[in-house]
């Protein structure tokens, strides 16, 4: 991994989602757009780009997409680009919202070693090439905490965990978005229980980790990427200040030992 690999996350990211702040706008501005193909056509424009640029830009890697096909030649690399054209397809339809993002995450030989997660209606985008700034993973926590969760689909233990520790739900769409809040301040935990894929996590996960974020399964134990089954049954992103209280609350809602 080069430096080359961390601008090369972050551009992608930043054109993709430039592609589709375009696309969207167009279709807005059409009296009679279907928003199920606008969603459709997000997915699969970005995919092409992205796949069409890494194959262009690294072709000796493999790629993990969300709108690709899955083959096992990646399950031997030693460099994977794990990528979601589109975080958020639901909230990408949605004329005005802007918590839908482009993850683009490089992983080498059992790490995630470079990435990057564009928010392109909010104009930004986050990257390992210039990690954003740690003062949000120090900073004390808020009171009572605050744990961003899924606008339609927070788990059970989510709403337990937040109960057993009088914290407050902030609901907000695609994961890119809700570990931003995170990595900005705005708030103190991801917690998702409900089940996802490589592609949802990896980026905002590499991105996390840079800014000095603690990352985990919901049991403590390591994320792993770029497995034969890409499902991912959970994940925590939090303050290391608070990754012990959030463990054991998950413990004793689950009742485990």
């Amino acid at each position: 991994m080069t430096t080359d690999d961390h601008a090369l996350a972050r551009d992608l990211a930043t054109e993709a989602g430039q592609l589709l702040l375009d696309l969207r706008a167009q279709g807005f501005q059409a009296p009679d757009t279907d928003i199920d193909l606008l969603r459709k056509t997000g997915d699969r424009q970005s995919h092409e780009f992205l796949a069409d640029r890494l194959a262009i830009t690294r072709p000796g890697d493999a790629v993990l997409s969300e709108e690709g096909i899955d083959g096992t030649a990646r399950l031997s690399a030693d460099r994977v680009w794990i990528v979601d054209p589109l975080d958020g397809t639901r909230e990408f339809g949605e004329e005005g919202r802007s918590d839908w993002a482009v993850h683009v995450a490089l992983w080498e030989r059992g790490e995630l070693t470079a990435g990057a997660v564009a928010l392109p209606a909010q104009g930004k985008t986050l990257s390992t090439l210039e990690p954003p700034s740690r003062e949000a993973a120090s900073a004390p926590a808020s009171s009572p905490l605050r744990l961003v969760v899924s606008r339609t689909r927070a788990s059970q233990l989510v709403k337990d965990v937040a109960a057993a520790l009088g914290a407050e739900l902030v609901p907000c769409g695609s994961a890119g978005a809700k570990t931003a809040t995170v990595i900005a301040g705005e708030t103190d935990v991801y917690l998702h229980s409900g089940g996802f894929y490589e592609w949802d996590s990896a980026a905002p996960v590499a991105v996390a980790r840079a800014a000095g974020f603690r990352t985990s399964r919901i049991d403590g134990a390591d994320l792993a990427y770029n497995r034969e089954d890409p499902l991912l049954p959970d994940i925590l992103v939090c303050r290391p200040a608070i990754a012990d209280l959030l463990l054991d609350a998950i413990r004793e809602t689950t009742h485990a030992n």
